[in-house]
């Protein structure tokens, strides 16, 4: 065990690239069982850097896709997915085994990928308030022009089916995104998915229902 002891190490963290990750896997002859992620991250507590090694070995791959389907931008996935472990690790001297881990992950790279949503949401109407001003003097509006760009008539291969279906989830508000690629995309259930917004199943069902509707007419030219 390093000489610094973990909380100190956490309240300096700024990259996971920072810890020194030994092995996540013991070198033996006889096989084990693995850990779950409670017992991982009840190990990290304790200043076992390789079992937080083993987290983002597991999870790491699972977020940055996740992030990236939510921003349609893997630069910014890869980053954020990056500001997840390290607030994961950060946090796992407070971390409560009520949930899944799984769910607790998901739900800090959600709130992650809203906040960055918003920023940039905002960022877009503060450089267009100048362009786009109500001719009464209101307040501005935000210009979200839709694609009038003509469609191939050929048969779309996959990779350009792919990019319009990022395209389309792309301009979906966040409230419809989130849970739709979670269902749609990483499979989870109603339920954890209710866990990971912290709402109801009923409002995750209305809102994947209602996003499918809207990407059915985005990509109608495509079906």
């Amino acid at each position: 065990m390093n000489a610094q002891s973990l909380p100190s190490r956490m309240s300096t963290l700024t990259s996971i690239d920072d810890l020194r990750f030994g092995t996540a896997v013991p070198q033996t002859v006889v096989a084990e069982e693995p850990l779950s992620d409670h017992a991982l991250l009840e190990a990290t507590r304790t200043g076992d850097e390789a079992a937080f090694a083993e987290i983002v070995g597991r999870y790491r791959n699972q977020i940055t896709s996740y992030i990236y389907r939510m921003l349609n931008d893997y630069d910014g996935a890869v980053d954020m997915a990056q500001e997840t472990f390290v607030r994961v690790y950060r946090a796992a001297e407070r971390y409560q085994t009520t949930y899944a881990f799984s769910t607790y992950i998901y739900r800090i790279a959600t709130n992650l990928a809203i906040s960055e949503l918003r920023k940039r949401k905002r960022h877009r109407l503060v450089s267009m308030t100048g362009f786009f001003q109500q001719s009464d003097g209101g307040e501005p509006r935000e210009f979200n022009p839709p694609d009038a760009s003509p469609l191939q008539d050929a048969v779309l291969v996959d990779t350009e089916r792919r990019a319009a279906v990022a395209k389309a989830i792309s301009t979906l508000p966040e409230k419809y995104r989130a849970p739709l690629v979670l269902r749609d995309v990483e499979g989870k259930s109603y339920e954890e998915i209710a866990r990971i917004l912290e709402t109801s199943e009923g409002t995750v069902k209305s809102r994947i229902s209602r996003a499918r509707g809207f990407l059915r007419e985005k990509l109608s030219a495509y079906l």
